[in-house]
């Protein structure tokens, strides 16, 4: 890549060390500014160079702590505006309060289109997104979203570790349609966890559809929270007779009892991106792959008004 001289990337300080990956690959330095706090805890932001005319990415998952991140994107995103940025695009690896996207009980908010809202009216002209919880959610911005996916990231990774036999398992009714390009991709068999949600952290699991019996298994994902489904998931294809199980899950969330639950789950391996820092979350199973490359190579192209769709896995 060359270097741009009229691109700028900013970070806040949910995940300086992506933005800083970023940076490397574009061949370019990570934006001069000041992200802290007042003492009353209020978000404190200046940029301290000239952005006038520049097309600026600011790149920021709104993962926990989520209201801190939220607001400093927003922030951000308001500072960039008014220093009279010619663009502002929001990257955004991992998008908070994606859970609620649809009115599912009575008296319950729809916080992703808020999030969306409040990312429109601070000034963001585009959004580039990974791994949406619901891919729905593109259509709760009346701005351009760019929504990439971390498959072609995971594949490669799966390609080259020769797997045989292998079956990929979406963990609930909801991941069917990732599992399957997956499966198709892979070559694979194809399988599905029965899974009913009871609370945040609860799910009960049923049965599994498909056979998995002496299978290498792949249960593939959009995030890891709690790790409940998971542990549950991983318990259960074991009581059908499945072999090793590898699990991929893009947003490593891993809240509450989650490592303790990942650490007791009979799987080999728990690989997940870079889309949300890990320092304090290690444990002997996880493996983390960058997306760093990926988000650089799009950024790239929106800057040179390419398309960014032949980054898609076909």
């Amino acid at each position: 890549m060359t270097k741009n001289h009229d691109l700028k990337v900013f970070s806040g300080n949910a995940n300086r060390k992506l933005a800083e990956e970023i940076c490397r690959e574009l061949k370019t330095s990570l934006g001069d500014a000041v992200v802290d706090k007042f003492p009353d805890g209020e978000i404190n932001i200046k940029i301290n160079e000239d952005i006038r005319g520049r097309d600026v990415y600011i790149v920021q998952p709104t993962c926990p702590p989520v209201n801190q991140n939220l607001m400093e994107l927003l922030v951000l995103i308001d500072c960039a505006r008014r220093a009279s940025a010619d663009r502002v695009t929001a990257v955004i690896p991992y998008y908070g309060y994606a859970r609620k996207d649809r009115k599912d009980e009575g008296r319950v908010p729809i916080t992703a289109k808020l999030v969306a809202n409040l990312l429109t009216t601070a000034g963001a002209d585009r959004v580039l997104a990974l791994d949406l919880h619901a891919a729905q959610i593109q259509g709760f911005f009346d701005i351009p979203v760019d929504h990439l996916y971390a498959a072609p990231v995971f594949l490669k990774y799966v390609q080259e570790k020769g797997l045989r036999n292998l079956t990929v398992v979406g963990p609930d009714v909801g991941a069917i349609k990732m599992a399957r390009a997956y499966s198709r991709r892979l070559g694979a068999g194809l399988a599905i966890v029965d899974k009913r949600r009871i609370s945040g952290d609860e799910a009960v699991v049923y049965h599994v559809i498909g056979d998995v019996e002496g299978q290498t298994v792949l249960v593939v994902d959009d995030m890891i929270a709690t790790g409940g489904s998971i542990l549950e998931a991983a318990q259960i294809l074991k009581s059908k007779g499945a072999g090793k199980i590898i699990v991929c899950a893009t947003h490593p969330v891993l809240c509450g009892p989650a490592i303790e639950r990942l650490r007791q789950a009979p799987v080999e391996e728990v690989v997940v991106t870079n889309t949300i820092p890990l320092e304090g979350k290690e444990f002997a199973k996880l493996r983390a792959l960058s997306v760093a490359p990926l988000l650089a190579e799009a950024i790239q192209r929106i800057h040179r008004s390419e398309s960014v769709s032949s980054l898609f896995p076909p």
